[in-house]
């Protein structure tokens, strides 16, 4: 492929990168930012593309692996390192205290809401959640396996119209 074929060809597929890009950092103009430096890494790094593999997902791998170190060096810049004799570290999570009260009573209402599911509902998403595969479920219970996804869909749908305020 050459120079010319490959420039037009991470251009054209820039646009399906985009909606990834929001995803991982909630803002347009950050978007653009993580797309853009997307776009130059893949071509000043074309010769490192292998032709005939998925240059999409070589792209989104780029990606990814920009937001993480984009990420993780905002971290470091936010971190203020005190250093006195005692070396503290500022605004480190090992040191902060977490109010639990409020994930207390969201475990309150998670728990009153998975509760007040209908039998039927209640058992296959409860099983579901400590880990059994939807198989398992349906042999356990001796339902057919759509009916067990169906069941689970339906308590999720219900638990997230009723803990709604919880939502992002």
């Amino acid at each position: 492929m050459t120079a010319i074929e490959f420039d037009i060809t991470v251009s054209k597929t820039s646009k399906a990168l985009k909606p990834f890009a929001m995803r991982l950092t909630k803002d347009v103009e950050d978007a653009n930012d993580l797309l853009q430096d997307t776009m130059l890494k893949a071509l000043m790094h074309r010769d490192k593309f292998t032709e005939g593999t998925n240059l999409k997902a070589w792209l989104y791998t780029i990606m990814k692996n920009t937001f993480i170190t984009n990420y993780q060096r905002l971290v470091r810049k936010k971190t203020f390192i005190d250093t006195t004799d005692n070396l503290h570290y500022l605004n480190s999570p090992l040191h902060t205290v977490q109010n639990g009260a409020v994930g207390a009573f969201a475990m309150q209402d998670i728990n009153e809401a998975i509760e007040d599911l209908e039998e039927a509902h209640r058992t296959p998403f409860v099983m579901h959640f400590r880990g059994f595969k939807y198989h398992e479920i349906a042999e356990k219970l001796n339902i057919p396996i759509g009916t067990v996804k169906n069941r689970i869909h339906l308590a999720r749908k219900s638990l997230k119209d009723r803990l709604f305020m919880y939502a992002d």
